[in-house]
């Protein structure tokens, strides 16, 4: 499919390239604030949900259903325009994005074997994320809501992180509200107490950088060559590279993030870590040496990873204290919660307080249409929709999804 006909195909309605015959319905301007607010699914039959992602460097669309069941799901990666770059830069993503959305959502609509006008609402990504890049998919969601009359819904990035779990066929109805989630990615290290579909209590949160921050720039620093793929890129290195390492040799060199003395602090905090790295890297001549890359990238893991431990101990312990607010699970979400040294130090963290540990599938964890689809989803079936109007939010708390649930309501 050629560029051009890409780009008829989303901005002239989608359904002319699978369905020549069948029009679209065109709706006037002036409903731009109303339509998407009036119109509810069929309660007979499955939700079908179009979610696009445009936050950071992946464009991604996909049409899941409301059972669980993902119809389809296509990612397309930027790895060679930001490796050059040691890291992603916003206006080649945003540009990326532009060049790529078309096509992507075309595909993901060809995959499920639907159109525009069998969609019960079309999510996307409003935030947070970077600021060149999330007008991308929104400004695509809005033009095909408006033009097919369907319902709107802007949803919080790490919201879809959270509920991911409970799209996972294996584990419908599960986990049930509340939920404790731990949230970790590139942009976010952030712990929440899950009340319900936009009800989040923030436990916990960086005072710096985020986890998957610090492991890319670790990364970086021992010049580690990205791994290649959807869930590659610099995180995937340093874990590969910590496989063959141990973290005896620098553990002891590395000091504990600043918070670790004052064990009831309640934050994250990775800096100090990360700088600490780096300069145990030029000192001990580390790239020189093979081994001592492997060794160092095992070392910085696990300082990661027992840091995370502690806090983590701290809420399952406060939250199961509280009287009449059990918590069903411990779910961990986003880019990081691929890793599988995390998942397995978490794994047994969780079963030591006998609760269930869900991860996401890994390929669900890095960003993705189909989580997109799936929160709005749970936000479509609570009513909550949004106008056409809405802007992106590159900066968005999640905790303020709670009152803005309740202005919805």
């Amino acid at each position: 499919m050629s560029k051009a006909t890409r780009y008829d195909c989303l901005f002239r309605g989608l359904v002319n390239v699978w369905r020549p015959h069948q029009h679209y319905r065109r709706v006037p301007l002036g409903a731009f604030r109303t339509i998407s607010s009036t119109i509810q699914p069929s309660s007979t039959r499955p939700v079908i949900v179009l979610g696009i992602e445009t936050s950071c460097d992946d464009t991604a669309a996909a049409i899941v259903r409301s059972d669980g069941t993902i119809l389809s799901e296509v990612v397309k990666g930027q790895q060679s325009l930001h490796e050059p770059m040691g890291g992603v830069v916003p206006t080649l993503a945003s540009r990326g994005h532009s060049e790529q959305l078309p096509g992507v959502i075309c595909q993901a609509l060809a995959q499920a074997q639907v159109t525009v006008d069998d969609l019960d609402a079309i999510a996307v990504t409003r935030g947070p994320g970077l600021p060149p890049c999330l007008p991308v998919g929104l400004n695509a969601a809005k033009t095909l809501a408006a033009v097919h009359g369907k319902p709107l819904i802007g949803v919080h990035h790490m919201e879809a992180h959270a509920l991911t779990a409970r799209m996972t066929s294996s584990l419908r109805q599960h986990p049930a509200f509340p939920f404790m989630t731990l949230l970790i990615s590139g942009g976010h290290t952030l712990l929440l107490t899950v009340n319900g579909v936009g009800d989040y209590d923030a436990l916990a949160t960086t005072l710096d950088n985020a986890v998957g921050e610090a492991i890319d720039k670790t990364a970086r620093a021992l010049e580690l060559a990205w791994i290649k793929g959807r869930r590659g890129g610099p995180g995937a290195a340093l874990e590969q590279a910590a496989l063959n390492g141990s973290p005896e040799r620098y553990e002891q060199l590395l000091p504990m993030p600043m918070l670790q003395r004052n064990k009831s602090t309640m934050a994250f905090s990775f800096s100090g870590l990360k700088t600490a790295v780096v300069r145990l890297i030029e000192r001990d001549n580390v790239l020189a040496d093979p081994q001592k890359v492997s060794d160092m990238a095992s070392a910085f893991q696990t300082a990661c990873i027992r840091h995370i431990e502690q806090k983590l101990e701290i809420a399952l312990r406060n939250e199961i204290k509280m009287a009449g607010k059990p918590i069903s699970a411990l779910v961990v979400s986003g880019g990081v919660a691929s890793n599988t040294f995390f998942r397995s130090r978490l794994q047994s963290l969780a079963s030591s307080f006998d609760i269930p540990l869900v991860c996401p599938p890994p390929q669900l964890c890095t960003d993705n249409g189909a989580m997109i689809a799936w929160a709005g989803i749970e936000r479509l079936q609570a009513g909550l929709v949004d106008d056409y109007t809405i802007t992106t939010l590159p900066k968005w708390p999640i905790e303020s999804l709670k009152s803005h649930t309740s202005h919805q309501n």
